[in-house]
């Protein structure tokens, strides 16, 4: 069984420690540039696996290892304890899209007709080397993106959806690796502490992608309490200097973030999604099944609300709504990085990303080591405006 935290060699904060990290601040990024600009800045950078293909792991972690010259970065995958299929660790594509409902097929098609999506020429290698069906669920697939990662040297693995299994996280201490979990409820985080995970990032509902249902302020001290003294991090909408001291505050050792990263210059989002991000306000993601079958948080497009509709289907479970509209997902990206594309219409006006309610907060691009440097400053005038009202007390 997976080392729990009171029985690691060493103590859980100080395993933390052992990462050597200038800023506690974890940046979970699709997108290796970030990674690795992040990780150079003092920061840790996470690569976030699920949406590739082994073989641009591969590509991309060597290239990241370079770049970083030794210094922590991290991969994060997806390890629901949910999906269909999980009985057999895993259908293949072919099963999978056998089992999406011939009315959610139609309804697609007819989506993509009515928004004058274009039809992609299917003989393209998809630009983002992505697996099949979009994202990996199933224990299959995590195995084969963790065979990938073990050939390298990431300092943390993290599972974005569900407690690591034992071999997993076995597998990753023996190779010297922190092992890491998000979680947007307390009995979540337990169960990771329970399994040996040395590391809880607690997500709440503010955060973009797969996301629970409660509030950073009220998270955070409730699972830093439950599973203390195992480290937590805090995410969620965090996008400002201000909010790491305000994740300080509550017991939170360090910050994830994701969502201040996909305007930077490193980013490879595209142009026009940036536009959209600028042009977002707080009120403008929404929380909805509508792109894998599970909660997560994106930028409110038409898309999801035809979705949320009455008497249009709903989301099927995950992973079948990755591969109902996996298809139609590579049409409305292939169309929105046309220079004819707009905002306002067709491709462009379905096109979305995940992000958090701190999406209000972007308004324009900066270097990762920018962000890094404002936020950084930040905090500290805030602890500083802090100290000076308590001297008043």
């Amino acid at each position: 069984m997976g080392a729990s935290p009171e029985t690691n060699a060493s103590g859980p904060r100080d395993r933390l420690a052992e990462l050597e990290l200038k800023i506690p601040i974890f940046a979970f990024s699709h997108c290796r540039d970030v990674v690795a600009a992040v990780s150079k800045a003092g920061g840790l950078g996470v690569y976030g696996a699920a949406l590739h293909s082994d073989s641009k792991i591969e590509v991309d972690l060597r290239w990241i290892e370079a770049q970083v010259e030794g210094r922590p970065y991290g991969v994060d995958l997806l390890m629901p304890s949910k999906y269909v299929g999980q009985e057999s660790g895993g259908l293949d594509s072919r099963s999978l899209r056998d089992l999406v409902p011939e009315e959610h097929r139609a309804f697609v098609d007819a989506l993509m007709v009515r928004y004058e999506v274009p039809e992609r020429d299917r003989s393209e290698r998809n630009p983002r080397d992505v697996v099949a069906g979009g994202t990996r669920y199933s224990a299959k697939d995590t195995e084969s993106a963790l065979e990938c990662a073990f050939r390298f040297a990431p300092r943390l693995l993290v599972s974005a959806l569900g407690t690591p299994p034992r071999h997993i996280l076995e597998a990753a201490h023996e190779r010297g690796m922190l092992v890491g979990a998000l979680a947007g409820k307390v009995q979540h985080a337990l169960a990771h502490q329970r399994a040996g995970v040395d590391l809880i990032i607690a997500q709440s509902y503010e955060a973009g992608g797969h996301t629970g249902d409660i509030g950073g302020i009220v998270l955070v001290p409730e699972i830093v309490e439950a599973v203390h003294p195992t480290p937590v991090l805090m995410a969620g909408g965090i996008v400002r200097g201000s909010q790491i001291a305000a994740a300080l505050a509550l017991g939170a050792q360090g910050v994830w973030c994701g969502s201040v990263w996909l305007t930077t210059a490193e980013s490879d989002v595209l142009p026009l999604v940036k536009q959209k991000l600028f042009a977002a306000s707080s009120s403008d993601t929404v929380r909805t099944r509508a792109w894998t079958g599970k909660h997560a948080r994106f930028l409110r497009t038409p898309w999801s609300d035809e979705w949320d509709a009455p008497g249009n289907p709903k989301p099927l479970p995950t992973p079948l709504q990755s591969f109902a509209i996996d298809g139609a997902l590579a049409r409305i990206a292939k169309g929105a990085e046309a220079r004819s594309a707009s905002a306002d219409k067709g491709a462009g006006l379905l096109m979305s990303s995940p992000v958090g309610q701190g999406v209000g907060y972007l308004r324009h691009e900066q270097t990762c080591r920018q962000v890094i440097e404002e936020m950084l400053q930040e905090c500290v005038d805030t602890v500083g405006r802090i100290s000076d009202v308590l001297d008043n007390v």
